[in-house]
């Protein structure tokens, strides 16, 4: 297979679980490269994603590797053997690849998780919200691809609202829902979105209130994309160096665990629509 230029973010998690049982396996990437009678170079390509890898090649691989994961296995091979033309691939080259990287995660994923503690989670924002937030950076987006980056966020919806849904599940603190973006009537508008989609059945939103005693996570934002299988999960971290993708394992548990403690921490799903509810009359 020929070399990528831009691997995407699925490409390279490929690569880089190849890599982890390969190493597992205390094998050198030479002696890997052999066993598909590649060299080094080759190897060292498949494994940080510029190259492509056949399902045979996956297949002998693992046998070699001793992986005795079936599940694991056949979650690679699905990866090795995915062609998919979605949607985001529209954008590519207008947009940053991120955006795209986070698009394809989002379309392969089983279920969603976000915390938010600044703005509305981006899956849940009005168009004249998004436009607003993507339109505040420095320095300042030209009209042309604030456009695109808008039409491109409300586009992920499709995970939500698309033929095949996948379950989502949102923490927000208070603070993201009172900050105004916008007018009083954006304001509004906003909230009761928020309502409308957390009407769904596959959609949890939970809201942390400013009063909640002893509260210290607030450094805990994160989109928190699962894989076909745990150890396939992704984290998602915006910073102030750009948008960071967390794979390893370490990690993702760690994660998790923030997470559920963002969960315990906030109301229940029905008192926090109430609260929206409550929150949106006094706007």
């Amino acid at each position: 297979m020929g070399r990528r230029r831009h691997p995407t973010a699925r490409q390279v998690r490929l690569g880089l679980e190849l890599r982890k049982l390969r190493e597992a396996a205390g094998l050198k990437g030479r002696e890997a490269a052999e066993l598909l009678g590649a060299d080094s170079v080759q190897m060292s390509q498949i494994e940080a994603g510029i190259a492509g890898v056949s399902e045979a090649r996956v297949r002998r691989l693992a046998a070699h590797y001793a992986c005795a994961d079936e599940e694991l296995l056949a979650a690679l091979v699905a990866m090795a053997t995915d062609r998919t033309q979605g949607w985001w691939e529209e954008y590519r080259g207008s947009l940053p690849t991120p955006f795209l990287d986070l698009s394809e995660l989002e379309y392969h994923a089983t279920f969603h998780r976000e915390v938010s503690f600044l703005h509305v989670p981006g899956l849940l924002q009005t168009e004249d919200y998004a436009r607003r937030i993507l339109g505040h950076r420095v320095p300042e987006l030209p009209e042309g691809e604030l456009d695109l980056r808008v039409r491109h966020r409300l586009a992920r919806r499709l995970i939500l609202k698309g033929d095949r849904p996948i379950p989502y599940e949102t923490v927000i603190h208070e603070a993201a829902l009172r900050i105004r973006v916008g007018d009083r009537a954006a304001a509004r508008a906003q909230l009761a979105h928020i309502l409308e989609f957390s009407e769904a059945e596959h959609i949890t939103v939970r809201v942390i209130p400013f009063d909640l005693d002893d509260f210290a996570g607030a450094d805990s934002a994160m989109v928190y994309v699962g894989g076909a299988m745990p150890q396939l999960d992704t984290v998602v971290r915006d910073g102030p160096h750009g948008t960071a993708f967390i794979d390893a394992e370490a990690q993702l548990g760690r994660f998790r665990t923030l997470f559920h403690r963002m969960k315990a921490t906030s109301l229940e799903p029905e008192r926090s629509r109430d609260f929206i509810h409550e929150l949106a009359q006094e706007v």
